[in-house]
């Protein structure tokens, strides 16, 4: 008799989530093991950090959301350690063996060998971050209408923000629309529109990663909205006082990081070659020197139907086909696709029914280089 494949997925995230919900009519049967109970939408986080939604707003749970999907069980538990060998993740005392691995466990902050930095300038990755950020805003402000010292009144208005990629320059316009819009007129004895609200970026502009020209205009907007933004400018100290830019210090009660990420340290686990951000290096094939049956790793990533044009059948709106791989009663020589961007581990391949199929899923977290190829793959 033969038994059904165990896919285990570790993290809900955007990658674990969508590979879980993409494997809906596999005929295997799935543990999605994550340790929080919720999935975070990520690019709304500053919206929580500061003040301008509540947390439910952007986080729902995974059984809810996975609750019609008969073949997967979601578990509250933190991985702590990988048996590629042996084929095992080990979470909560307890060993879990799988057939196929898909590791979604995203990023984490990186200060750069100055792990001493995280406690005066909290980063926002997840749920607790934004609420801890938002909880240090507003009281900054609370502190700054209590204090009668104007020196100290002003290092409590004088909010900085490490890195002008997404998340910074994010935070920085929502903060300046805060002081100036949101809490006009709520206090008695501090102007909350005379905050100073500076984003230090090291790189030469900020939204390095999109066109001089966005860069440029995002710029501009940041200063129409009051943030004083200062390229060129690298890090050397953070205490709870201020910041060190060089010989240049900076009084600021509230500090915040969006200088940097690295790959999630469960990458450092397994024993593979990795890069400076501890992301898992891969071959040109895509597979993971030193892993046993490697060939089998490959990246799949969202991108439009059209492009399928080996597969004549109707696509759905994810593109992909109508019968999904891992399924007993998919034809052979189609055309079959997900909308995934996560994670995956994959020592030996299965053969399920008259479908033999080997595959799994890269994250931009544990790959150096970006989110991925376009890959379609046959079966």
């Amino acid at each position: 008799m033969q038994t059904r494949p165990k896919i285990l997925v570790i993290g809900g995230g955007f990658g674990g989530l969508s590979a879980v919900r993409a494997l809906r009519a596999a005929a295997a049967d799935i543990l999605l093991i994550d340790r929080c109970n919720h999935h975070t939408f990520q690019p709304l986080l500053y919206q929580v950090a500061t003040a301008g939604l509540a947390a439910p707003s952007i986080a729902a749970p995974l059984r809810h959301i996975l609750r019609s999907q008969r073949n997967v069980t979601v578990l509250l538990a933190e991985v702590l350690r990988i048996d590629l060998e042996g084929r095992s993740v080990e979470a909560g005392g307890v060993s879990y063996p799988y057939d196929f691995l898909i590791v979604a466990t995203g990023s984490t902050h990186a200060y750069f060998g100055h792990e001493e930095w995280a406690r005066c300038a909290p980063g926002l990755k997840t749920l607790d971050d934004g609420l801890r950020i938002r909880a240090r805003i507003l009281t900054a402000f609370e502190r700054a209408e209590a204090t009668a010292d104007p020196i100290e009144q002003k290092d409590w208005l004088t909010f900085l923000i490490i890195g002008a990629g997404a998340t910074g320059v994010e935070l920085a316009g929502t903060l300046a629309e805060i002081a100036r819009h949101t809490l006009k007129r709520e206090f008695r004895h501090i102007d909350p529109a005379s905050a100073r609200i500076l984003l230090i970026e090291a790189g030469a502009r900020v939204l390095p990663s999109f066109p001089a020209s966005l860069s440029a205009n995002a710029e501009r907007q940041l200063e129409r909205l009051g943030v004083s933004v200062r390229t060129g400018h690298a890090v050397t100290g953070i205490d709870e006082l201020g910041v060190c830019l060089g010989e240049e210090r900076i009084s600021a009660r509230t500090v915040l990081w969006a200088a940097g990420v690295a790959a999630s340290p469960l990458g450092a686990s397994l024993g593979v070659d990795l890069d400076r951000a501890g992301r898992v290096r891969v071959t040109a094939e895509l597979a993971v020197p030193g892993i046993r049956r490697s060939s089998s790793l490959v990246i799949w990533r969202r991108y439009p139907a059209a492009r399928c044009r080996r597969s004549r059948r109707p696509q759905s709106r994810w593109g992909s086909t109508r019968r999904r791989p891992f399924s007993r009663s998919a034809p052979a020589g189609r055309c079959a696709r997900f909308a995934i961007g996560a994670s995956a581990l994959l020592p030996p391949s299965a053969a399920w029914g008259r479908s033999s199929t080997s595959a799994g899923f890269v994250s931009p977290g544990l790959l150096p280089g970006g989110s991925g190829s376009r890959l379609t793959f046959t079966f």
